[in-house]
């Protein structure tokens, strides 16, 4: 008996079909042990040594693995084809050898790009040892990951409280976001005006033509600054006549983009398909696996986490075959395309993504497919395709317009997509900073010194636009661009900015939350070297440098760890005043904006008197006035567009609302973990805990009256009593918000119901809605 390890159980049962009745295909269901996630799991000390966990959930499959290793001949492990599939390779390897299950079995390691029968048996005929710089390169970035996470994060919660954690690649990632933010609030517009105008030939047909030379000389953007400029032009337009000084006319060629890497493909299906990058991964993860078609489960795609855009000969080949078949020979060129990365710190170790059999035309195989997984293969089938396919040809005419002094010149463009080649099948769509040009734009025939007449002349005002935010799939671009991560790594650390509330997603583009920007600043401020691009994209090189055998992985770990933890060690001593001092400098237009000129924005809005600063909370930070706690204004990092002032999460919060009258005892509206509450007193002991109200829905904190309070403060109150039964109709609040009670049963609130003021017909109007719904739960019966 064979035994084969792979990391999914869908990925088993496909290649164990391959295999046949000799072979036993085992999932070991992904990593199966990791470091400890507590201090001290990597040791520098010790040489860098770890301590490792096997997961939980692991056991019981490396038990399934154990027991079929008591009969097997051989070991096959074919984990994925990368230096994370290495690395479950080897703590598998190592977690057997430790259980003494190796003893007469030397394990083998496969590995395929592609999950089909020839690749599969491919694999099988060339088994290997595991490769130990893989695994090294693999160690080293854990190392280094772990060593920035458990060390650095800490430094962050001390000094910085309500901040959630910091990382090697994921700081450096929230760094661009926070970048590009602050290059957006530094621009300022410059207005700038542009000239067209309409002409006519001789046989009065039209055309459009666009000012460039003025007073002979050559116009830049910036030329006509503003409407007086651009008046000025049009009237030496208005005295001019015009003719035809020259026609250039050239054909180009426009080239097939290469097939997906990971970046491009996340790019693409965010642009094109809507797709997140970690949707986009998780579907391209179930086409690589394998899908039944035609009664058989076959992988349809090549491995999807790949910086090449290589792509074997075999591929190239059939790919040829079928556009001839499909477009014709035209569409084919003389010779196959072979490309080359061109992204920084690439690897060619796997092929580029491109479908497994060419033959699966999307419109062939859409029945064994959901929408979702159709459209992405169908987005790597076309790409694939169109990268062996003939160039696109256009005919480019320029026309230069001149004045009979040849002092003011009008130049018109047109083109002609002459044939379509790989533009007929796939168009790659583009970025917000991108513009899109124009197939086809004829122009008349003319001639040169061939007279044209003036009709509109047509002056338009532009202001120039700051740089977009980015996107998921423009930040993706960025950070392969800049070295920074590995396609693994994108999806992930793009998701962990947006779990930790670092970044929000809002109408398709990131956006800094105020922690991100507070986090960033800290981070250049103390540990600059660390979120440099620079730096980052440089220990990148050097762990490809260990995967090829290049560099040793401890003497990598060895050198950054020395300053690192220097750095780490300063940082410890800084007292929490220095640090947001320093941070509100480097902050302050961002916290403290102009609103109105001639007004100071760090004076207390409330008190008058006091000065705004930067301060903390155990919720994080948020704008206070000096004059607490006489004044107890407060208000978030930034204020809201409406301008009003209101409660933050991050903040602390405290409103005094007077002495009850019955009781004689304080009000104050506070805030905790669970929300805003209504206090009566202070706590005398432990034991003795003063009466509390949770602010219900629909009030605010800001503007709750004491009567409101104190009508709380008296619920559960009387409604009034059921027509029917009889039965008291009381209003309360409990664990989960508002609510009446008929008899024993509680109906909850609607958010536009008040607890205070609810009518005895509402309640029996939402009591009568209650008993006509249908049961939910494990007693409800199905439809």
């Amino acid at each position: 008996m064979n035994v084969v390890i792979v990391e999914s159980p869908s990925k088993a049962k496909t290649i164990e079909k391959y295999l046949g009745k000799d072979f036993k295909v085992l999932a070991s269901y992904g990593h199966v042990r990791d470091l400890i996630s507590k201090d001290g799991s990597v040791r520098p000390d010790e040489g860098f040594a770890m301590s490792w966990q096997v997961d939980t959930r692991a056991k019981k499959h490396l038990d399934e693995i154990a027991k079929a290793l008591k009969t097997a001949d051989n070991l096959y492990l074919a984990t994925d084809p990368d230096r994370e599939g290495e690395a479950i390779s080897w703590h598998i390897q190592e977690i057997l050898s430790q259980k003494g299950l190796l003893k007469t079995l030397i394990p083998q390691r496969i590995a395929f790009n592609a999950i089909t029968k020839d690749k599969v048996a491919e694999a099988m005929a060339h088994p290997r040892p595991i490769d130990r710089q893989l695994v090294e390169a693999y160690l080293a970035r854990l190392s280094l990951d772990y060593l920035v996470g458990f060390t650095l994060s800490p430094i962050l919660w001390r000094k910085l409280p309500g901040s959630r954690s910091a990382g090697r690649v994921q700081s450096v990632a929230l760094r661009l976001v926070v970048d590009r933010e602050n290059e957006i609030e530094a621009f300022r517009s410059q207005e700038y005006w542009t000239i067209d105008v309409d002409l006519l030939t001789q046989e009065k047909k039209p055309f459009k033509a666009h000012l460039t030379h003025l007073d002979g000389q050559k116009l830049d953007k910036f030329s006509l600054p503003s409407q007086k400029e651009a008046d000025g032009a049009v009237k030496k337009i208005e005295a001019a006549d015009f003719q035809v000084l020259s026609i250039e006319k050239k054909r180009t060629a426009r080239h097939p983009r290469p097939p997906f890497t990971t970046s491009t493909l996340q790019q693409e299906a965010s642009r094109k398909l809507g797709f997140s990058p970690k949707k986009t991964m998780q579907l391209a993860q179930k086409l690589y696996e394998g899908v039944r078609v035609h009664g058989d489960t076959t992988g349809l795609i090549t491995y999807m986490r790949t910086d090449s855009t290589q792509v074997e000969g075999s591929a190239i080949a059939e790919s040829r075959k079928v556009i001839e078949s499909t477009f014709g020979k035209k569409y084919l060129p003389e010779a196959p395309r072979q490309y080359k990365t061109k992204a920084k710190n690439a690897q060619e170790a796997h092929e580029a993504i491109r479908p497994t059999q060419l033959s699966f035309n999307p419109k062939d195989i859409a029945t064994f497919l959901d929408s979702d997984l159709l459209r992405l293969y169908e987005l790597i089938w076309k790409r694939m395709m169109a990268s062996q396919m003939a160039s696109a040809e256009l005919d480019q005419t320029a026309i230069d317009i001149a004045s009979q002094k040849k002092d003011i010149i009008l130049r018109a463009t047109g083109s002609i997509l002459v044939f379509d080649g790989f533009l007929t099948l796939y168009r790659e769509s583009l970025d917000a900073d991108q513009t899109q040009e124009d197939d086809d734009k004829l122009l008349p025939l003319l001639v040169e010194k061939e007279p044209v007449e003036k009709q509109n002349i047509l002056p338009e005002q532009h202001f120039t636009q700051p740089p977009p935010r980015y996107s998921e799939a423009s930040l993706v671009k960025k950070m392969e661009e800049l070295g920074i991560g590995r396609p693994s790594t994108y999806a992930r650390t793009i998701q962990v900015l947006q779990d930790r509330e670092y970044v929000r997603h809002e109408k398709k583009v990131l956006i800094p939350e105020d922690r991100g920007r507070i986090v960033t600043a800290f981070l250049l401020n103390y540990f600059r070297t660390y979120v440099e691009y620079n730096f980052t994209a440089h220990l990148e090189e050097q762990l490809d440098e260990i995967s090829n055998g290049d560099l040793y992985w401890k003497d990598v770990l060895t050198q950054f760890w020395t300053d690192f933890h220097k750095a780490i060690e300063e940082a410890k001593d800084l007292k929490i005043q220095d640090v947001l001092e320093h941070l509100q400098s480097k902050l302050d237009s961002f916290l403290f904006p102009i609103v109105e000129e001639g007004k100071d924005p760090h004076v207390c809005p409330r008190c008058e008197k006091g000065q705004l600063s930067l301060k903390l909370s155990k919720f994080g930070a948020f704008i206070g006035c000096s004059e607490y706690p006489t004044c107890n204004y407060t208000r978030p990092l930034t204020s809201s567009e409406e301008g009003e002032d209101t409660p933050s999460d991050h903040m602390p919060f405290e409103r005094d609302l007077g002495v009850d009258p019955t009781s004689g005892l304080p009000i104050k509206v506070k805030k905790g973990p669970y929300g805003f509450y209504i206090q009566w007193g202070e706590a005398l002991s432990k034991k003795e805990k003063p009466k509390r109200v949770a602010v219900p829905a629909g009030y605010s904190p800001e503007t709750i009256t004491p009567q409101e309070a104190h009508s709380l403060a008296a619920l559960p109150r009387e409604v009034g009593v059921h027509p029917e039964t009889k039965e008291m109709v009381t209003a309360a609040i409990g664990r989960f918000g508002p609510y009446v009670k008929i008899g024993k049963i509680f109906v909850s609130l609607k958010k536009t119901d008040d607890v205070l003021t609810v009518s005895l017909e509402r309640a029996l109007e939402l009591y009568e809605a209650k008993k006509a719904a249908p049961p939910r739960g494990r007693g409800a019966k199905k439809a």
